[in-house]
């Protein structure tokens, strides 16, 4: 049987290179008892693939049972796959036979893999290594002979690194890795299989006929298709019994696609979040106005020394000479005004060398080193000082320049003694 083949006996439609892949891997596969674990988006078509595998494997005779791992509570999910003796959980009336039991010499496929809980995945690991299991309940051991093919629409092997997923047992199910493509990587099939719904739900509803227009069919293959060949599959369904024109362009069909929001720009977090959050951000912002201050006083000392003292060297520092030397010598007397602050001169010795001819001897001594405070608690302070002053002692504003809430701001000025 080839690929042909096999897309026309389970209803296969598309003709993408990856798709036509996954299906020969299936096909590969399907004859032996490896155990598959087939990985894909929500809506792509995962368990057709499953049943591929059994179809045409030596257990096409045998029973096939398809389990949503993800839709079974934590506390019975034991209880349905290996069984429960009778009175072994409260609601245990009588004993039950579980999905390996029954399902013995067939296949069972486990969707949505990913979502079992640690201790149901050790006791799927003993039945994949040995095949035995034990029910609920119960001491005594049992056999089984299932061939497992698994499926997830997450990256196992993320979780595997979180810890949310054993990693013995991600490397027995992933034997033989299936993917299976999202329908935004086929989009050359996106119309084949419009087309295909469309007739079907015309037959199914007796309405007429659908024609997509040009630009239709572009609008529909550039679609993102998040939920796969199951969202185009209800948006067929949507147009074929409620839209009135049969023809259809790009304009009507873009009322029956979900608006895309798709953005990279990072996430806005409100205020009045936690307030661990909230002095982290303080934090880091007291920090990187250090470091922009750092940088600042490198660059004009750096100039200083390759250029000497100029007109033009002043005029592009101004701000910052002006603010240096307002913070190295304040004055609490002009404290809520604006006064212009006295001229830094700086003198050039070479520049004075050049002015005279005569010798000016000068007495050098060692100079006191000031060690600058890193204390954050200091440069907090002193960060919440500056924006109350900025903002006349509002702290409503402060607070919002900060970039914390009023209640942090509040607690700050209280815990630094700044009322």
């Amino acid at each position: 049987m080839d690929i042909q083949d096999i897309k026309n006996r389970f209803g296969i439609i598309g003709n993408s290179p990856l798709l036509n892949r996954a299906i020969d891997v299936a096909k590969q596969v399907a004859p032996t008892d490896i155990s598959v674990l087939i990985q894909g988006e929500s809506g792509s078509g995962k368990e057709v693939f499953s049943h591929i595998i059994h179809q045409l494997s030596t257990r096409k005779h045998g029973s096939f049972i398809a389990v949503n791992c993800g839709a079974i509570p934590e506390g019975t999910i034991d209880s349905e796959l290996f069984g429960h003796e009778k009175g072994s959980f409260t609601g245990a009336h009588e004993a039950r036979k579980g999905y390996f039991e029954v399902v013995d010499g067939g296949t069972i496929f486990l969707d949505e893999v990913g979502e079992l809980p640690l201790g149901t995945q050790a006791r799927l690991l003993r039945v994949l290594e040995t095949g035995e299991y034990i029910r609920v309940g119960s001491s005594k051991v049992q056999k089984t002979n299932v061939r497992v093919v698994a499926a997830t629409n997450v990256d196992v092997y993320e979780a595997v690194k979180k810890g949310k997923f054993r990693e013995d047992l991600y490397y027995r199910l992933n034997t033989v890795p299936l993917k299976i493509p999202s329908l935004r990587e086929r989009k050359e099939d996106v119309n084949l299989l419009f087309r295909k719904f469309i007739v079907d739900f015309s037959d199914k509803y007796r309405t007429p006929g659908i024609q997509l227009t040009p630009d239709a069919q572009e609008l529909l293959m550039n679609y993102n298709w998040p939920g796969n060949v199951r969202q185009l599959k209800n948006i067929a369904e949507q147009i074929a019994v409620l839209e009135r024109e049969r023809v259809v362009n790009a304009s009507i069909l873009s009322k029956y696609l979900p608006v895309e929001q798709v953005s990279s720009l990072p996430a806005l977090v409100k205020e009045g979040g936690k307030e661990d959050f909230s002095e982290r951000d303080l934090l880091y912002k007291v920090l990187f106005d250090m470091k922009k201050d750092m940088v600042d006083l490198k660059k004009l000392v750096v100039e200083l020394l390759q250029n000497g003292v100029n007109s033009g060297t002043f005029e592009q520092n101004s701000p910052y000479i002006n603010q240096l030397y307002n913070e190295v010598t304040p004055s609490p007397a002009y404290i809520g005004e604006e006064v212009k602050p006295p001229t830094l001169t700086i003198h050039n010795p070479n520049q004075v060398a050049k002015a005279s001819n005569d010798y000016m001897p000068y007495e050098t001594q060692d100079a006191e080193e000031v060690e600058e405070s890193l204390s954050l608690v200091d440069k907090e302070s002193d960060l919440i000082k500056k924006a109350l002053k900025k903002h006349k002692g509002k702290r409503k504003a402060a607070a919002r320049e900060l970039g914390i809430s009023e209640r942090t701001l509040y607690r700050k000025i209280k815990d630094l003694n700044l009322d």
